[in-house]
């Protein structure tokens, strides 16, 4: 059977398999998609080698970054950013090589731009990580100007979260939450951004999904602000995955 599947640590609250087990019942396809929790990403060429039917990968938290060393070829736009969600695996006899892509971008960007206004051209991107450096390369893309908040500031392009000020907030009114912070079952979290600067003309996105509204959502709700969670994002983002898996297969 053609499988498809997720690595990452943990996975017990993962959207992806949910989302394909539900979308090859309604399509009547004969593909499965399944969780592969991986405390350690030096144990994948044993899932590829035990799972021969496996034809594609979501990547998710830790190992965005940590996987590049191990494909054979990155595309240009996942090498950019350096960070990898989606691998599609190419089987050549016993050997599966595997090629590096990016959806993120492509979700990220196709569910803020209806959002957007004319004076939305600058985002503060809450969080370093891999899904940070997807959201920067669509924002430039978008001709948005950016920086990076975190806690551990380190270059001109980052502020830490006690550097923002009423002028940072008013010059940067999209505000990007890609840390974990506010995820199920830690609900009560939210970034320390200052939500009482926060107004009507801003533009709240969390890549978090679960919970439906978070805490920084709501707080940014509660100050008139557009908000938008990451469900959207992911569906888009997983879609392309499967059309990368699936090019140039004869079905």
């Amino acid at each position: 059977m053609r499988t498809y599947g997720l690595i990452g640590y943990p996975l017990e609250h993962s959207f992806s398999r949910r989302f394909f087990t539900a979308k090859f019942l309604k399509e009547q396809k004969e593909e499965q998609y399944l969780n592969f929790e991986l405390s350690d990403l030096g144990r994948l060429p044993e899932v590829l080698a035990q799972n021969p039917g496996l034809a594609g990968l979501n990547v998710t938290i830790p190992y965005k970054e940590k996987v590049i060393p191990l494909l054979a070829r990155v595309d240009a736009e996942a090498h950019a950013i350096g960070a990898v969600n989606t691998i599609r695996i190419v089987r050549q006899g016993k050997l599966a090589l595997l090629e590096g892509f990016n959806t993120d971008v492509h979700g990220f960007s196709r569910s803020l731009v209806p959002l957007l206004s004319s004076f939305h051209t600058g985002a503060l991107v809450l969080g370093s990580g891999g899904a940070s450096k997807a959201v920067r390369f669509a924002l430039d893309k978008l001709g948005i100007s950016w920086l990076v908040v975190s806690r551990n500031s380190s270059d001109s392009k980052t502020l830490n979260y006690w550097e923002l000020t009423r002028e940072v907030m008013e010059r940067y009114p999209i505000v990007v939450n890609t840390t974990p912070l506010g995820t199920f079952p830690h609900t009560e979290t939210f970034p320390p951004v200052p939500y009482e600067m926060l107004t009507p003309r801003h533009l709240l996105f969390d890549l978090v999904y679960n919970p439906e509204e978070t805490k920084f959502l709501a707080k940014g709700r509660e100050k008139g602000a557009v908000v938008k969670n990451g469900y959207e994002m992911l569906v888009l983002q997983a879609e392309r995955s499967y059309q990368i898996w699936n090019e140039n297969v004869i079905r």
